[in-house]
């Protein structure tokens, strides 16, 4: 497969790209961190993502949406990543879209979710660390099921009008069987949500269940089954967390060469030591490499490949070392001001920082992959 984008995928791209840049641009962010937004997104921006078809990018046209893949997903994502636009795309219609494929819950969510209408968030985490072992217990009661436990780093948990929870049915903790995935309403009786700032100002929550109780047909696929769309789910939020990583490495890159090319010392720019010109270069290298990776992984993902589960650890753990990279040299290289607030390469900094430890920072990644080919 050529790691190149299509024509189709390019005019996606440029459409994403004239809109997001438009619509919400970094001061978008600014301005909701200065409000003290509660919600941490624009529900009007939601809207428009999904007038422009953002939001069916990976709903199949049977279901009304574009029937793409996560290519073309992570074209959106890449410039959600290069404006910061805080968004519930990935969450929403990248990683639940995915484990919501094929239930019965598709014709539920899916036209809410290609109005604008509907945001959905992942309850899977319960460490400080994203991990793979699931503690929380769903216990059977009469026709349904009583869940009982906590979630950490929610995104949107506390506005989302739908919760995909990971709970246990059977099984200890590290056991891939056992695991049921459940379709939880906002609002559920005993359901706690305690909302939290990150450093990036986007908000996630604390989930606390205290024997919340649901239908069986709150149950996503089967009972002890839930590994297939918990994995569904988790490929798609590594790779999209991925190609976002990419668009805010990619945006501080560009906005530390443009600062070389402007700013002047001892009446030089400074673009031209060639010292800041062999960083700037390696940083590019470190970059390109990522992007690869990344469209590699999309491709694999899109093609049913069983390699594509370690083809997406090695996207998301190698962009999340070059964006850490290129937020760090924009930072060093714009000087004393990269570290005031007026300046917006601080802000792709927190927001790397972030998007590295979601789905699996570079370390947890670099171990799935050692523990796949025998370590």
């Amino acid at each position: 497969m050529p790691l190149y984008l299509t024509d189709e995928q390019t005019m996606l791209r440029d459409t994403a790209r004239d809109f997001v840049a438009d619509a919400a641009p970094v001061k978008h962010l600014r301005a909701l961190r200065d409000a003290k937004d509660a919600t941490g997104f624009s529900r009007d921006l939601w809207k428009q993502f999904a007038e422009l078809g953002f939001t069916g990018v990976l709903i199949g046209e049977e279901d009304g949406g574009l029937g793409l893949g996560h290519v073309e997903a992570g074209v959106v994502l890449e410039e959600i990543g290069r404006n910061l636009s805080p968004s519930p795309f990935l969450t929403t219609a990248v990683a639940a879209v995915e484990a919501l494929k094929g239930s019965a819950h598709a014709a539920r969510y899916f036209p809410g979710i290609l109005r604008g209408e509907t945001v959905a968030a992942l309850a899977i985490d319960e460490r400080a660390k994203h991990g793979t072992g699931i503690a929380m217990r769903a216990e059977r009661s009469g026709n349904g099921f009583t869940l009982s436990g906590t979630k950490q780093f929610v995104s949107h948990g506390h506005v989302a009008d739908v919760l995909i929870v990971a709970a246990r049915t059977a099984g200890s903790l590290e056991d891939s069987d056992g695991i049921t995935l459940f379709a939880v309403p906002q609002g559920a009786a005993g359901l706690t949500a305690e909302a939290e700032r990150l450093a990036d100002s986007s908000i996630a929550a604390r989930l606390t269940f205290d024997r919340v109780a649901v239908d069986a047909d709150a149950v996503i696929g089967e009972v002890d089954a839930g590994a297939d769309p918990l994995g569904r789910l988790l490929r798609a939020g590594r790779a999209g967390a991925a190609a976002e990583l990419l668009g805010v490495g990619g945006g501080a890159m560009d906005m530390t060469v443009n600062y070389l090319k402007e700013r002047k010392q001892f009446g030089v720019r400074i673009g031209s030591f060639q010292a800041l010109q062999h960083r700037a270069a390696h940083l590019y290298s470190e970059m390109e490499v990522a992007r690869a990776a990344v469209l590699k992984a999309q491709q694999l993902l899109d093609a049913g490949n069983s390699a594509a589960d370690q083809a997406v650890s090695v996207a998301k753990a190698m962009t999340s070392l070059a964006t850490t990279l290129a937020v760090q040299e924009g930072v060093q290289m714009h000087g004393g001001i990269g570290m005031t607030d007026e300046y917006d390469i601080g802000f792709y900094m927190k927001r790397g920082r972030v998007l590295a430890e979601m789905f699996g920072d570079a370390n947890f990644h670099a171990d799935q992959l050692a523990r796949a080919a025998g370590y």
